[in-house]
């Protein structure tokens, strides 16, 4: 109890951070189409604008469920994990308030997204909450290579999900150009979202190599656990 009471000087998602999501119809809301600004511009332009499908929308409306799920997971991890890793080694303490503040930001993005375009959060917030929480305070209490070994496991597996939704949209603009038709304005500036957010993941995983991830022990059965969970997540996320 003392250790989780120790999260509380940590770090801590401050309410709005964590449940701004929950009330998107108080917030300006937006579909995936230009704005007036935009689409007054936007009749100017000779190309027409490619017109997503039914499915194309649904698909946008998982990516942002899992990623803001998926960002709200990191936040919390950090947040349990700190209090062990700089206790132990207090140089961390930069580096690990670095990567929770870029994660608070990408909470942030999607937190705002997901309102923007009426996107229904993940039904399973409650639960990934409290699992990220003891996935973050288990392997800070492991130490720091424990620790280090999980941001590269869930950084590997977030990369990896990021790159698939970028090569997606990707597709669409290829498609889009094929007809002589250009993406949305709003969907290029969410593909640089994406893009810019996945880098700064990758950047996590960096920093766990270099802090001796790879020394955990015992590192490939933690590694591979931690993978195999966040994939079951972003499946469940996608859907429910």
């Amino acid at each position: 109890m003392k250790a989780f009471a120790a999260l509380q000087r940590y770090h801590r998602p401050t309410a709005p951070l964590l449940l701004d999501f929950l009330a998107p119809s108080a917030l300006h809301i937006r579909q995936y189409h230009a704005t007036p600004a935009r689409l007054a511009e936007s009749q100017s332009n000779s190309k027409p604008k490619y017109v997503l499908s039914k499915e194309q929308r649904e698909f946008l409306d998982s990516a942002l469920r899992v990623n803001q799920a998926g960002e709200l997971a990191a936040t919390l991890i950090y947040t349990a994990q700190t209090p062990q890793v700089v206790r132990s080694h207090p140089h961390l303490r930069p580096l690990m308030k670095h990567m929770y503040d870029q994660e608070a930001g990408h909470l942030r993005t999607f937190n705002q997204m997901i309102a923007k375009h009426r996107v229904r959060p993940t039904a399973m917030y409650p639960i990934w909450e409290a699992a990220a929480t003891f996935l973050g305070w288990s392997t800070g209490v492991m130490g720091r290579e424990a620790a280090m070994a999980c941001t590269e496991a869930v950084e590997t597996e977030i990369g990896t999900h990021y790159n698939e939704q970028i090569r997606e949209i990707l597709a669409w603009e290829a498609d889009a150009h094929s007809r002589g038709e250009e993406l949305d304005d709003e969907l290029k500036d969410m593909l640089a979202t994406f893009r810019r957010i996945r880098d700064e993941e990758l950047e996590h995983l960096d920093h766990a190599v270099e802090n001796d991830s790879k020394e955990a022990q015992p590192y490939d059965p933690l590694v591979n656990v931690i993978r195999l969970g966040c994939r079951a997540a972003i499946k469940i996320s996608e859907r429910v």
